[in-house]
């Protein structure tokens, strides 16, 4: 069949979507980009977040509408969505075809072949896919090299819906990245709910220096990103690795949450302000243009007007160069939704309005030294592309002053005229 793939969510559940696709491919299948030319849908599912919930449960609907109507033959669900709710989904929705978790990917075939509840063991090791489809540019591509989580913060369904953390095989993942390499990939991002973690539960130590020094010698690869770090597993091998080779960006995503102690305490962080504040000092130390991109928590359960305060005079001073903002969203499941404490949605809106005004600040003086910069970008399309400092759809921008015919995929110099906000406008060499 033509079968329509929709992939809801973060890059990871991206990467299992990839897998479902070579799985389907393998078994003969074609895979459309459009649902008006399919004749079956598959959505892989995100379940984080109410919102995200809500955003599956309606895409469900409307794909099942499509199915009444006779413009699709077969629905069909997978990941974090049929892990949460398992067979109940196919209680509240009986005209689906099959769900499937997110332990049985290689399973999609079944799946669109015959309708039921496909699950598999949550304790299986984790393994590189046997078949797996590009869903992302030709020249930057996602790596997962572990799934799960072992951290049990206070406030997130991830262990619940994804288990345990499990690292894939040093060999396996490098076999892997080379695979990606082949297909084009020039940028290659690191992914797992905790990449600094890589390797603990295989080899009974952190293991991502180790895994790094492998993969700079795939010399087609140009960028390595590592996404979903800990400050505190940041060991000094790693940032050696980084400042030292040139193909691992000085680029971090390391979501902090807060910088409060007492916060931090409540929301079954490892972090403190102390060790936060040293881990970015002793990267900024080796590497002086070193990025970082986080994410803030505001309004957790017993978070005070000082605890807010100390946050924003953290982002004042640190200058953190991408920055998300979330509301606390009381998850049911999670130890955080039954604290006492819990602060207004009014004043909730109200601080992380005041987060964004600091952090909009905060960029509006790194932008003014930016004018007249020579910088590399990476393009992705003729006319757009992103720096070393940016990760593929969640941070800031390049834009040129005009389009260069046959640019995309390719590395190109450029001087910056403009900066605004997130993004860059540049005068191409």
């Amino acid at each position: 069949m033509k079968i329509f793939i929709e992939s809801l969510g973060c890059p990871k559940n991206l990467a299992d979507s990839e897998i479902i696709c070579g799985e389907l491919k393998n078994a003969g299948h074609e895979i459309v980009f459009t649902e008006d030319k399919a004749e079956a849908a598959l959505i892989n599912t995100c379940a984080f977040l109410k919102a995200a919930r809500n955003e599956a449960e309606s895409e469900i609907r409307r794909l099942l509408e499509l199915k009444k109507q006779g413009k699709l033959r077969k629905v069909a669900v997978a990941g974090c969505l049929v892990q949460k709710n398992g067979g109940k989904l196919l209680k509240k929705y009986p005209e689906l075809d099959s769900i499937m978790d997110i332990y049985s990917l290689e399973a999609a075939p079944s799946a669109m072949k015959t309708k039921g509840f496909y699950n598999s063991d949550p304790d299986a090791l984790l393994s590189a896919p046997l078949y797996k489809t590009r869903l992302t540019a030709t020249h930057s591509a996602y790596l997962k090299i572990a799934d799960g989580c072992d951290n049990r913060c206070a406030y997130c369904l991830i262990p619940s819906l994804r288990g345990g953390f499990r690292s894939k095989p040093v060999e396996e993942t490098v076999a892997e990245a080379e695979d990606l390499a082949l297909t084009g990939a020039k940028e290659i991002s690191l992914i797992a709910q905790d990449t600094t973690r890589y390797g603990d539960d295989l080899y009974g130590r952190y293991a991502l220096e180790t895994l790094l020094k492998k993969l700079v010698k795939i010399k087609s690869v140009k960028w390595w990103r590592i996404m979903y770090a800990y400050p505190e597993r940041i060991t000094d091998g790693l940032i050696a690795i980084m400042r030292d080779s040139s193909s691992v960006c000085h680029y971090m995503d390391m979501p902090l949450q807060h910088i409060s102690d007492s916060v931090l305490k409540r929301m079954n962080r490892i972090s403190t302000e102390k060790t936060i504040k040293e881990k970015i000092n002793a990267l900024r130390s080796a590497m002086p243009d070193f990025a970082i991109r986080t994410n803030f928590i505001v309004g957790f359960p017993g978070e005070t007007e000082k605890d807010f305060k100390q946050l924003l005079k953290f982002i004042r001073e640190f200058s953190l160069n991408n920055v998300g903002v979330f509301e606390f969203s009381p998850e049911p499941g999670t130890p955080a939704a039954k604290m006492p404490d819990q602060i207004p949605v009014k004043l909730k809106h109200e601080r992380a309005g005041l987060l964004i005004e600091e952090q909009s600040r905060v960029l509006r003086r790194i932008n003014k030294k930016l004018p007249g910069r020579e910088i590399t970008v990476l393009m992705d399309t003729d006319q757009s592309g992103r720096t070393y400092a940016d990760a593929p759809d969640i941070d800031g921008s390049v834009i040129l002053t005009r389009p260069v015919s046959g640019l995309t995929g390719r590395f190109i110099k450029a001087v910056i005229s403009k900066a605004e906000g997130y993004q860059k406008i540049a005068e191409p060499l």
